[in-house]
């Protein structure tokens, strides 16, 4: 926490606001990755969720959160997302974490099958400790839209110290994959230079998961 004692007077700034979250849109550049995922027989959406959130495991600043008016440092992450049922209604696909990301687009792929499954809402979270409900980031897809701007619910304006993130449609640039990113977050923890980082670390999360190659089942 050396870090963040450095920046508590930002904290302090920006948390006795009446909201204190930044929220930036973007275009996010990444390696075209979904022929690699075609020939691994890997979903997209699911391998990009796998890249974003090791990428929030790596910059420090997306792992603070206030638990109990206390700032702490998350180590862990409960994968999550919301996707539509068969009445497109939202609902929250929950899983729990692999390292392998064959493995973690598994779990991905079943709670989300079993997520669209539901009518009633999935409140898993609901069983949640305080603890266990900071080591979340709200993950958000909307593969119809090439948006420029969101805003994301909050159950309070004052208190959006877990990440909220959302992307939109792919699309293909001269060079790269392009696609609208939205990160919102507690401003005092991170600033733009973080989520430039953040940015940063999913392309090279990417990067790194092509390389490994999974075996081909």
């Amino acid at each position: 926490m050396q870090n963040f004692e450095r920046r508590r007077d930002r904290f302090a700034l920006f948390d006795r606001m009446d909201s204190p979250a930044v929220n930036l849109c973007f275009t996010m550049h990444l390696p075209e990755f979904r022929p690699w995922c075609k020939e691994q027989g890997l979903g997209p959406f699911h391998v990009l969720l796998c890249a974003v959130l090791r990428a929030i495991l790596q910059v420090e600043n997306f792992r603070y959160r206030v638990l109990e008016r206390e700032v702490i440092e998350i180590d862990r992450l409960h994968p999550s997302y919301t996707v539509v049922n068969q009445h497109f209604d939202l609902n929250f696909a929950q899983f729990d974490w692999s390292d392998d990301v064959r493995e973690f687009v598994a779990r991905s792929q079943a709670a989300g099958r079993a997520a669209g499954a539901m009518e009633a809402l999935n409140d898993n979270y609901a069983g949640m400790s305080a603890r266990e409900a900071r080591e979340q980031v709200f993950i958000t897809c909307m593969p119809w839209l090439d948006f420029t701007s969101i805003q994301h619910p909050m159950a309070s304006l004052a208190a959006p110290d877990i990440p909220s993130l959302a992307w939109g449609r792919f699309r293909s640039g001269p060079d790269c994959l392009q696609l609208p990113f939205s990160v919102q977050a507690h401003h005092g923890f991170v600033d733009g230079y973080h989520i430039h980082l953040l940015a940063q670390r999913i392309a090279a999360e990417l990067e790194a998961i092509m390389l490994a190659s999974p075996f081909i089942l």
